[in-house]
């Protein structure tokens, strides 16, 4: 059986993630990120794990762990929820702290033409991040996508 290349490519840029030394995870659950509630499963504890429903809350959360030491990621879906994530982006950046942050956005001919969660993601954080990808639907270039985590 083939498996679904979403959640390939998402156990791809978790394990990718860990191997950049994020030591935790923060999840805010969605439709459009469910790939990577499966991939987070499948590490059975490989790195710490948070569940959090409140995205603004994820993401100041995220920002206490790097205070204390531990790189963290926070993991959201598309539209408005990845904008909840900006306040703590910006505190990051002005502490200088180092900040992960996975959106899963909506593909990109979805995008523009009144689908719901459409959100312009790209570029949202511009002044307060190292860079940002967008990586389109269905990659399931491995080493492409692991060199993008790396680069991040």
């Amino acid at each position: 059986m083939t498996e679904n290349p979403s959640i390939l490519a998402a156990r791809t840029i978790v394990g990718s993630l860990i191997g950049a030394g994020v030591g935790h995870v923060v999840y805010c659950p969605g439709s459009r990120d469910a790939p990577f509630a499966y991939a987070l499963a499948d590490l059975g504890g490989l790195v710490g794990t948070t569940v959090a429903i409140d995205e603004r809350s994820a993401g100041f959360y995220c920002v206490g762990l790097a205070r204390a030491g531990v790189l963290a990621a926070v993991i959201t879906t598309s539209g408005t929820a990845v904008t909840e994530l900006h306040p703590a982006v910006a505190e990051a950046s002005h502490a200088r702290l180092p900040l992960v942050v996975v959106s899963a956005d909506r593909p990109f001919e979805l995008r523009g033409v009144g689908a719901s969660q459409t959100t312009d993601q790209v570029g949202l954080f511009a002044s307060h991040v190292r860079g940002t990808w967008d990586i389109p639907a269905g990659a399931e270039d491995a080493g492409r996508l692991a060199g993008l985590v790396a680069r991040a």
